[in-house]
């Protein structure tokens, strides 16, 4: 029996990196969804929209197929915090979690033949007190405004924390890969045959 398409609904490269690591054969398409929180939504429910938003837009199109769509969504007091986009917001961004914990929701939803699911991993990331200069320097050598919340715990970012909690260690990169791959279990998907 052939396996089925597997395709990742999204335009990061970092969620594309970390699928790599599966080993599996899978594309990329972008999904057409409006990214823009819905009015007194809180952070893991728009985290939970958005996953599942990306994978019914691409499994539209490819019905027979395998689609993963996630989301992550920085949440500092129940304040949402997406990507910085420049400068600017990334400073305002770190200067606002400074001696704060931000909570990372990383969703990620499946979308196949006969299934849907969508799951939601926390994490928990401590920031260090950080002064002006210590982001002036960590943004001018990273220039992370594409991550949520301004920071790369994979990269520099991680000088800049003082604690990451999580039952993924993937998470906090954009993907889950061990919701992932239950998910795609749990859907029939082949992974080690």
């Amino acid at each position: 029996m052939p396996t089925p398409p597997l395709i990742l609904a999204s335009t990061s490269r970092y969620r594309r990196e970390l699928l790599e690591r599966l080993r599996l054969p899978f594309s990329v398409l972008a999904p057409a969804v409006d990214e823009t929180p819905l009015a007194g939504e809180a952070p893991p429910h728009l985290a939970e929209r958005l996953a599942l938003a990306k994978a019914r837009a691409v499994a539209v199109q490819h019905p027979d197929a395998f689609v993963i769509g996630s989301d992550q969504v920085a949440d500092l007091q129940g304040r949402c915090l997406g990507k910085p986009g420049h400068h600017e917001a990334a400073v305002a961004q770190l200067r606002a979690m400074s001696g704060h914990q931000v909570d990372f929701h990383t969703a990620v939803a499946l979308v196949a033949p006969g299934y849907a699911e969508c799951t939601r991993v926390t994490v928990n990331v401590r920031f260090r007190s950080l002064d002006d200069a210590e982001i002036e320097t960590y943004l001018r050598l990273e220039q992370p405004y594409d991550c949520a919340g301004s920071a790369k715990s994979e990269g520099l970012g991680i000088v800049l924390l003082e604690a990451i909690h999580s039952t993924d260690p993937t998470a906090l990169v954009g993907l889950p890969l061990i919701e992932t791959t239950r998910l795609l279990r749990a859907a029939g998907y082949p992974l080690l045959r």
